[in-house]
């Protein structure tokens, strides 16, 4: 497949690039049909490919869960039934570990949702890697990444989606003077020092979600390039090459979603602990 393509780049570049929509430079609004389009649209661009396939693959997980809801047996349970189950354990248990037993309806599903949505996400890398891109473009679409996760607007969306529950729920058990009173005396409680704490603590704020998010980006993004580059050998090399990187690549799909999940219950358990600075 990669053969028509001019050049190596040309096809590393093509699989590398999201579906674009976004304002032109003259007002008008259209899909980008080149890295140019792209540029010229700037912030006022949404990639279409990235927002299809994480409500697609959100809506298996309802299905799939939903599905699992409604054929509950108390006897001998489904494998489906079995293999929901088995998550929801998962969960829970690094739930009590983490996060403990303080009150909180929302940690649950939400870490579930993570957990699930993310390996979601992470397992569309295991679709050949031109076969989308191939079928999108016989039906005139000019780019169409089919990873979610391999787009650092997706993954910083999410992250940032955690860091806002981190920022309210610190407002709301510490409290506002308590929370901002911790921003200025931690970690040397002199208040000759509360404007060189301020510093350290809202650059420590913020890093938070940004590495929590390009984790994942930068890992899946890796394993993706990996298998645009096998997929430039020839046909032989590309056989011995992409079966190991995708059984390797499973692992690191399933450990990037426990990773995300996990650091998202550490975060929020911080926001919840009371006794902290």
């Amino acid at each position: 497949m990669a053969t028509s393509y001019e050049n190596s780049a040309e096809y590393i570049s093509h699989h590398l690039t999201n579906l674009t929509y976004g304002r032109f430079e003259n007002g008008e609004w259209g899909f980008a049909h080149s890295a140019d389009d792209i540029a010229e649209m700037g912030f006022w661009s949404i990639n279409v490919d990235t927002m299809f396939w994480s409500f697609f693959l959100g809506c298996v997980f309802l299905f799939i869960f939903t599905m699992a809801a409604r054929k509950v047996e108390a006897g001998v349970p489904g494998h489906l039934q079995n293999f929901c189950e088995m998550c929801v354990e998962f969960v829970e248990d690094n739930i009590t570990q983490v996060f403990g037993n303080r009150p909180n309806a929302l940690i649950g599903p939400l870490s579930l949702t993570i957990l699930v949505w993310v390996f979601l996400m992470n397992l569309m890398d295991l679709v050949p890697i031109d076969w989308i891109p191939y079928a999108a473009g016989m039906a005139g679409i000019p780019y169409f990444k089919v990873v979610p996760t391999t787009d650092v607007n997706a993954t910083l969306g999410m992250s940032f989606g955690v860091f806002f529950l981190v920022i309210y729920y610190n407002l709301k058990i510490k409290g506002p003077i308590k929370f901002g009173a911790g921003l200025l005396t931690h970690p040397i409680p002199h208040w000759s020092m509360y404007w060189f704490n301020f510093i350290l603590e809202v650059v420590d704020l913020f890093a938070k979600p940004i590495s929590h998010g390009l984790r994942l980006f930068g890992n899946l993004y890796a394993g993706e390039m990996i298998f645009i580059l096998i997929a430039l050998l020839p046909f032989y090399a590309q056989w011995a090459l992409s079966l190991p990187w995708a059984i390797f690549h499973i692992l690191i799909i399933a450990l990037q979603a426990f990773v995300f999940m996990i650091l998202a219950i550490v975060f929020l358990t911080q926001a919840h602990a009371v006794d902290e600075h």
